[in-house]
C-alpha cells in the first residue's frame, strides 16, 4: 500500500490550492480527480459564467455604440458565443493539467501524484480509489484534505432535464439563444444570468423573487440601480410571487405564479434556469465508520479542520463562503496548518467579492444592511460616479462608491462598497486595511494615478475626515456623509 503525507480529495480550485502548497513543505502528495481538473470552478461556474458575462457586456456595449455610426445592429452568432466560452475554459484547464503533467519532470517529480478516479475514505487514513474498469486501488495517508466541491442544487418539484429545464450545468448545451426564459431565484446567481441574456439582446428574460427587491441581503441604493438596469433591458421581475407549478408542455415551459396578494399569473416561455444555491459533493465520500460530521449546509469544520482531527475540508463541500478565491484560501491554509504554523488565523472580514451585474458590483466588509442588523455605529460616505474623472471620461457615470467605518476617533473601516466601471479593481487596498484592522488615514494622502476609479475611494476617505474636496451641502445628490447611531442617521455637514 503506497503511503502518503497528504492526500487531496478534488482537483477544483480549493484541491489544486491545497495539493501545490504542500509541495512547497516539501510533503509527498496525492491529489486526486474523478471528472476535469479545474472542477466546476472552470468547466460551469466562474470561468464559464463570468466569460458569458463579459461577451454580454461588449455585445451590449457594441450595439449601444452602434448608434454614433448610424448602424443597425447585427445578428449574433450564438455558435461563435459558445464556441468563445468553450475556448476560455479549455484554455485554463489546459493550462493546469500542463502544469501537473510537466510536475513529473520537475524538482517535485517524487513528491506529487495524480490519480483519476472516485475516491472513498475507509478509514481515517486509508483512500480507496476506484479508476473504472473494475480496477481499485487503497492508499495510505497521514493527512486528508476533502476538496470534492458543489453541484447545482435541484428543486425535486421541477421538471429539471437540462434540456429544457436547466440549472448553471445545463447552459453550456443550449444550441441558440432562446426567444425568453424564466429564471428560479433571484439571488447572485440568478441575477447574473439575467444580466447575461438580457444584455445579449436576444432573450425575454423572467425572473422569480419571492420578496419584494431582488438580492435581499444587498443595500437598498445597490438594488435601485441593478433592477432598473434589468428592467430597462426588458427583464419582467416577477416580485413577491412564489412559483407554485411549472410544467414541460410541447418542448416549452409553462409556469404558474402565486403573489402576495392571492393573485396568480401563468406565463409560457421556451427555457427555464434553476439558480437556487448549490449542494456540497459528500455523499458516499466516506464509509459510516468515519463518521465526519455535516450539517444541511455542508462539512462542519473549525479552521478547516473538521471533527476527525487527521481530515480537513476546504471550499464548497464546507459550510463556509462558497467562492473560488475562498476555496483556494481555505486550501492554502488548511496545508499550512498541518505542515506549518500560520501566522494568523483564517478570517473572512477581508475577503472582496463581486457580482457579475451592470454595472458590476464589488464589495468587501460590511454593507449597510449588515451593519444595521448588527446594531453596529458607523459613519458611511457615499460618492457618486459623476464625480470622478475616470468615470466621465468612460462615458458611463452610473454607479457610486460607499464607505463605512467605526463611529469613533479612530474610524477603522467596516466595509467598502463600489457599484460601477472598474469597481473590482478599485477595492484591493481597503481589503488588506481590513486584514490589518487599520483606520482609514492611510488612504487620505496616498497619491492615486489620475484619472482613476480609487480617487473616488480618496475622496470617501476625505470626506470621512472633513477635508473633502467636495462639500455635501454644495452637491446634494452626488455625495453624502452620516453618521448612524442606534439607528438614527444623522448628515454631517462640513
Amino acid at each position: 500500500m503506497e503511503k502518503f503525507d497528504l492526500v487531496v480529495i478534488g482537483a477544483g480550485p480549493s484541491g489544486y490550492a491545497a495539493a501545490m502548497r504542500s509541495l512547497d513543505f516539501k510533503k509527498k502528495t496525492l491529489l486526486i480527480e474523478k471528472n476535469k481538473v479545474g472542477g466546476a470552478g472552470v468547466t460551469n461556474g466562474a470561468l464559464s459564467s463570468k466569460t458569458w458575462w463579459e461577451l454580454s457586456r461588449e455585445t451590449a456595449s457594441f450595439r449601444k455604440n452602434l448608434k454614433r455610426f448610424n448602424l443597425k445592429v447585427p445578428s449574433i452568432n450564438y455558435k461563435e458565443i459558445q464556441d468563445e466560452v468553450a475556448s476560455a475554459i479549455e484554455e485554463r484547464m489546459g493550462m493546469l493539467e500542463e502544469h501537473l503533467h510537466m510536475m513529473k519532470d520537475s524538482r517535485y517529480t517524487d513528491l506529487l501524484s495524480f490519480r483519476k478516479g472516485n475516491a472513498r475514505l475507509i478509514s481515517a487514513h486509508e483512500i480507496e480509489i476506484d479508476t473504472g474498469a473494475y480496477e481499485k486501488e487503497i492508499v495510505w495517508a497521514e493527512h486528508i484534505i476533502l476538496a470534492t466541491g458543489s453541484r447545482p442544487r435541484y428543486l425535486p418539484e421541477l421538471p429539471i432535464d437540462e434540456k429544457i429545464v436547466m440549472t448553471s450545468e445545463g447552459i453550456e448545451n443550449m444550441e441558440d439563444f432562446p426567444e425568453s426564459m424564466v429564471i428560479v431565484g433571484a439571488g447572485v446567481i440568478g441575477c447574473e444570468y439575467a444580466t447575461i441574456f438580457s444584455g445579449f439582446g436576444k432573450t425575454k428574460v423572467h425572473l422569480i423573487d419571492k420578496g419584494a427587491r431582488i438580492l435581499p441581503f444587498e443595500d437598498e441604493d445597490i438594488v435601485r440601480v441593478i433592477e432598473r438596469n434589468m428592467e430597462n433591458n426588458g427583464v419582467l421581475i416577477h416580485r413577491n410571487s412564489r412559483l407554485i407549478n411549472m410544467e414541460i408542455k410541447h418542448g416549452r415551459v409553462e409556469y404558474t405564479l402565486e403573489y402576495d396578494d392571492g393573485t396568480k399569473g401563468t406565463f409560457n416561455v421556451a427555457k427555464a434556469l434553476v439558480a437556487v444555491g448549490r449542494t456540497p459533493n459528500y455523499e458516499e465520500l466516506w464509509d459510516d465508520a468515519v463518521n465526519i460530521s455535516i450539517s444541511k449546509r455542508g462539512i462542519e469544520d473549525n479552521d478547516t479542520q473538521t471533527n476527525i482531527t487527521n481530515i480537513y475540508a476546504v471550499g464548497d463541500i464546507t459550510a463556509d463562503i462558497s467562492l473560488v478565491n475562498v476555496g483556494e484560501l481555505e486550501g492554502r491554509y488548511a496545508v499550512e496548518k498541518i505542515f506549518g504554523d500560520p501566522k494568523r488565523k483564517l478570517i473572512y472580514e477581508n475577503i472582496s467579492t463581486i457580482m457579475f451585474l451592470n454595472p458590476e458590483v464589488a464589495s468587501v466588509g460590511v454593507n449597510e444592511t449588515q451593519a444595521r442588523e448588527r446594531g453596529l455605529d458607523y459613519k458611511v460616505a457615499t460618492l457618486d460616479y459623476s464625480c470622478i474623472p475616470r468615470a466621465i471620461a468612460k462615458r458611463n457615470t452610473q454607479g457610486f462608491i460607499k464607505m463605512l467605518v467605526t463611529n469613533d476617533e479612530q474610524m477603522k473601516i467596516l466595509g467598502l462598497k463600489i457599484i460601477g466601471n472598474h469597481a473590482s479593481s478599485a477595492i484591493q487596498a481597503v481589503a488588506l486595511l481590513i486584514s490589518m484592522d487599520k483606520g482609514i488615514e492611510e488612504l487620505a494622502e496616498c497619491v492615486h494615478p489620475h484619472p482613476s476609479i480609487t480617487e473616488g475611494i480618496q475622496e470617501c476617505v476625505r470626506m470621512l475626515l472633513g477635508k473633502s474636496l467636495f462639500k455635501p451641502d454644495a452637491l446634494k445628490g452626488k455625495i453624502s456623509c452620516r453618521t448612524s447611531t442606534g439607528g438614527v442617521y444623522q448628515d454631517i455637514h462640513f
